[in-house]
Parts: structure tokens; sequence; C-alpha cells
């Protein structure tokens, strides 16, 4: 007997878009669920089982960052956002709504559905939630590593954090500044990458052989998985 097919939940109004994410969904053994609105998403994730959140940014009746905060209240289904605005990139991934991926229109359906698989994924376990030589203690914003606990700034903390919190994946500048910084909007790019460089020089002294923090030239940074 076959498998259920996995609910991917699409959440979008424009029907064009739905129709061709839906169809592509279908295609590749998922079960898509489509609705328009956020309220009729949420009453969805009250009722039935869903593997996964495809969720448009701009709903009519409220913003998908409002469903976001919503569901992350009784669910913690894995979320991909779709923006039509590269500007709302930020918003979108500010750390502190549990997004998981997104992408920008237009994209490729393809695109989307590896997307899902790859988040589907890290969601299972593929992808351990805390490196080996990690500590995190969120209750008490404390950060060890190889059993010391290390001396953070504010901003160290909460760089040091984001990256820890989904290891092996690359977070843009931009995307470190809004997990970080309560103004991102007023950071630099090298405001990051010094922040950087003390997290390495702190962690060296704990560890002088490990380089944790991954550059990707052009991309940003990311913390090594092993």
């Amino acid at each position: 007997m076959p498998a259920p097919r996995q609910v991917i939940l699409v959440v979008e109004d424009e029907a064009s878009i739905a129709e061709t994410i839906t169809y592509a969904l279908s295609t590749e053994g998922f079960a898509p669920v489509w609705k328009t609105t956020g309220r009729e998403a949420l009453a969805v994730l009250a009722t039935q089982r869903v593997a996964l959140v495809v969720l448009d940014v701009g709903l009519p009746d409220m913003s998908g960052l409002d469903v976001c905060r919503e569901l992350r209240k009784q669910h913690a289904v894995p979320v991909i956002f779709l923006t039509a605005r590269s500007s709302e990139v930020d918003k979108i991934v500010g750390l502190e709504l549990g997004a998981d991926d997104y992408l920008a229109k237009p994209f490729s359906p393809r695109e989307l559905t590896a997307r899902i698989r790859a988040v589907l994924r890290r969601s299972n376990g593929a992808i351990p939630a805390t490196p080996a030589g990690w500590t995190h203690d969120e209750a008490k914003c404390r950060i060890s590593f190889f059993g010391q606990p290390l001396e953070l700034t504010r901003n160290e903390y909460r760089l040091l954090a984001a990256l820890l919190a989904s290891p092996g994946r690359v977070f843009s500048r931009d995307q470190l500044m809004t997990a970080a910084w309560d103004d991102p909007g007023a950071s630099l790019d090298r405001t990051v990458d010094a922040h950087v460089k003390t997290l390495r020089a702190k962690l060296r002294a704990v560890a002088p052989d490990a380089d944790p923090i991954v550059t990707h030239r052009g991309m940003g940074y990311s913390l090594r998985e092993e």
C-alpha cells in the first residue's frame, strides 16, 4: 500500500500563480490544498495535518507575516514565504517568525518544489538541531563552545544564535542584520563582517583549531554542520 501523500497548504490569492503551484506539487507527488486568505489557512491548520505551508506575504485579509505569527502559536509546521517585492525579504526572514525559507516572485515551480523537499528533509531531522561542540541555553541567552561559556555582546549573541539555529544554511548579511540588530536599516554590511571577526576570535580562544563560521563569498555566512 503506497504511503499517503504529504499535504502542502498553498496560501495565495492570485489564481494563476496558485494553479501553477498546485499543478507542480501534484505532479511531484504532494497533495496540495489551496486557500486564498489567511483566515482560511488558519482554519485548515486547525483541522487538518499539514506537512508544510507555502505562504504569500500579500494576502487580501491579513499579512502573511501575521498569519505566520498566528500559526506559530499552535503549530511547528515549516513555512516557505512567497514575496513580490525584494524589499520584503528582510522582514520575511525575520527569524523570530520562524520562517524556514522564502522565494521572490517570479519563480519557477521546479525551484519551489526543490525548496519544499529540502525544508521537509531538514524538518524530518536530516540536519541536527545543534552541531557537536555547541550548547545553547536560550532561556539564559548563553552559548557555550566545547563546554566554555562565551562572553558575547547582545548583537554577537543574536548573530551567533541565528547561525546556530540553522547549521549549514547560508545567511546573507541583510538576513543576519535583521536577526541581530533592533534597527537593521541603520547598520552596514561591514558591521556584520566586524562582528563575525570578533566572534571568530572568541571561538579560536576556546578551540584554536576550530573554524565553525564559514564565509560564502558574495553570499554571506553559515555555521559548519560538523
